[in-house]
């Protein structure tokens, strides 16, 4: 398995891992990450807003001093007494820093100081006050001011959960009782105001909790799409350098197993040329001579095969330079029509051409493109049968380029096998059932030379009608025919 895989797959078992973690530790559906950070939200902003809650308990204190002034600073004192828990916690938190695995502890411990934080505002409901001072209305003032503590806290202390429940859970339990023990309608309905307030801010610190966590899952999941993002990039960069190395190692071991084989290749082919021409005199034995000549074509074969190889791992290791110059492919095409004009009369094969006229020069590597054509000629000479006939044709296409194109009645190739046999190594039915079979980089090497020329290569055929090869090049390939000096006067 490629080791990018493998660390795309240890990324997917982490963040299985940590969902898997998160649900096994979270008590209620929250990932323990998100509540931490939940609640690192709400101790600097409690925090900040615990002046706005003390100015409301100061004007409370200062309107019931006008009722009943000795409950009054007794309640102002119960206020600052409960609200210390909540401030140690407060800075236990800030100075603790805790991980995820605590979090759900720190939750429960700033509500139960929230559930103190709470009391003195049940006991002022339920604290009975001076009637003869005169104060008329009492009764609606502790109701404002409990709406407004309850407003504030619903706001500043939303990031932890259940926040209005925890610390007004007592006062709604208190109005209760005094909204079932009265039967003045007036201090009922404000009783109950007080009572539906409770819930209905609570719905609301918990709406704005929902949205927090919301916009930290956003976050999570684009950090961890960026971490991904960067894991697959180191992977991709390493699979890269792995690749190269490899590429590397595979080019030197080519340049030294080519020398290495050519060496002793060329005293074989030497060899076994001087044996079978009896060039040093007669063998006496034509079954020796036979195979002397089976020897030189052996390591002539082989000698393509190396040479084709190693132009091909050049190509695709970007290493293949093309000494471009002005070249013709109608001149390109005769000599490789010479090439193979032999081997083509020995099969009886008629190779016609079709070129167009005064087609100008193309700018190009004439090494390269004469081994497009003879490539293109040899397989058509090999698939053709005896008495067929090839056509090659060079002309303009239709966006000024110029092409060429090699033609031939052989069996054709079968869609299914276009793929293999344009791979490297590839050949299809026909090649392995006929007597002369090669060494399948034949048309690879052609797609990498013209595709080097910035041209396509097409092969277009089907069983029984033939097979068309067709090589492309672009107009910017071409060399503008500039007129003659005398037709500018």
């Amino acid at each position: 398995m490629p080791r990018g895989g493998a660390g795309g797959q240890r990324v997917e078992l982490a963040r299985t891992l940590r969902r898997t973690r998160d649900q096994l530790i979270s008590a209620d559906g929250m990932p323990p990450r998100i509540e931490l950070e939940l609640l690192r939200q709400h101790v600097p902003q409690f925090s900040a807003g615990l002046p706005i809650l003390a100015i409301i308990v100061g004007a409370a204190g200062a309107l019931f001093a006008l009722a009943d002034l000795p409950v009054m600073i007794a309640w102002v004192c119960l206020n600052l007494l409960t609200a210390l828990p909540l401030l140690v916690m407060l800075r236990a938190f800030e100075k603790t820093a805790p991980s995820m695995v605590a979090a759900f502890s720190w939750r429960r411990r700033f509500q139960a100081c929230h559930v103190v934080l709470g009391v003195p505002w049940a006991i002022l409901m339920l604290w009975p006050t001076c009637k003869a001072c005169g104060f008329e209305a009492l009764d609606a003032v502790r109701l404002a001011v409990a709406v407004a503590a309850i407003a504030t806290l619903a706001l500043i202390g939303a990031s932890l959960k259940g926040v209005v429940l925890w610390s007004f859970g007592p006062l709604a339990l208190a109005a209760a009782y005094l909204t079932s023990t009265t039967d003045d309608p007036s201090r009922m309905a404000l009783h109950g105001v007080l009572l539906a307030a409770v819930p209905f801010f609570a719905v609301v610190s918990s709406r704005l909790r929902a949205s927090k966590v919301d916009r930290i899952r956003h976050r999570t999941e684009r950090d961890q799409f960026t971490f991904e993002i960067e894991a697959a990039r180191i992977a991709s960069d390493q699979a890269r350098q792995r690749a190269e190395e490899a590429n590397l190692a595979k080019s030197q071991f080519l340049a030294t197993m080519s020398h290495e084989l050519r060496t002793p290749l060329n005293a074989i082919l030497g060899f076994s040329e001087v044996i079978s021409e009896e060039i040093l005199g007669p063998v006496g034995n034509d079954t020796y001579r036979d195979y002397a000549r089976d020897i030189h074509n052996s390591g002539q074969h082989l000698l393509d095969l190396i040479n084709e190889i190693l132009d091909l791992s050049r190509v695709e290791a970007g290493r293949y330079t093309l000494n471009e110059e002005a070249v013709s492919l109608v001149a390109i095409a005769k000599a490789a029509i010479g090439f193979v004009q032999m081997k083509a009369d020995t099969k009886r094969i008629e190779i016609r051409a079709e070129f167009e006229p005064d087609l100008p020069q193309l700018w190009g590597d004439p090494r390269s493109l004469r081994q497009v054509i003879l490539n293109l000629l040899s397989n058509a000479v090999k698939f053709t049968p005896p008495k067929g006939h090839i056509l090659v044709r060079v002309g303009w296409t239709a966006g000024g380029g110029q092409y060429v194109s090699v033609r031939d009645n052989g069996p054709g190739i079968p869609k299914e096998e276009m793929p293999l046999v344009l791979s490297s190594f590839g050949q299809g039915t026909n090649a392995i059932k006929s007597a002369e079979q090669g060494t399948g980089l034949g048309l690879p090497i052609v797609q990498a030379l013209v595709s080097l020329h910035n041209g396509s290569f097409e092969l277009s055929s089907a069983p029984g009608q033939g097979t068309e090869a067709l090589a492309t090049f672009p107009h910017a390939r071409v060399l503008e025919v500039m007129p003659a000096l005398s037709d500018l006067s």
